[in-house]
């Protein structure tokens, strides 16, 4: 792969909807260790609040995963690869990416939740006010 190349597969790494369409991998290898990334994001996703037991393992596996996906980004800009292994590099980028946002917004609350969270705050200043 020449320059051009290189520099055309890393553009894309850099736009943000690069993850848009892309499914969470069904399981990544990192650092010799086989983690089932899809069913790890599901499984939390299932919870309604992630509890602190858990909460460790989940900060481990997003760790393991920006880890994981630095190697790829520094293989994919100093190594000699050809073009597909670049689109593929490029691909389990996007899909590390996913399941790191999807980790990500796991203690963020929905719309829905935080809208009625505001009307619950602003029903109790008004009653505070009729008081």
């Amino acid at each position: 792969m020449d320059d051009r190349e290189r520099r055309q597969l890393l553009e894309k790494l850099r736009r943000p909807a690069g993850t848009v369409g892309r499914e969470i991998p069904d399981e990544l290898t990192v650092q010799g260790t086989t983690i089932d990334v899809k069913e790890f994001v599901f499984e939390c996703k299932r919870l309604d609040a992630i509890p602190e037991r858990e909460r460790e393992r989940v900060e481990a596996v997003k760790t393991e995963l920006r880890r994981e996906r630095l190697e790829r980004k520094q293989r994919l800009e100093r190594e000699d690869v050809t073009r597909q292994e670049g689109e593929r590099l490029v691909e389990s980028i996007h899909g590390i990416d996913r399941a790191l946002n999807a980790l990500e917004g796991l203690d963020a609350p929905s719309i829905g939740e935080e809208l009625r969270q505001k009307q619950l705050e602003d029903a109790r200043e008004l009653l505070s006010l009729m008081r």
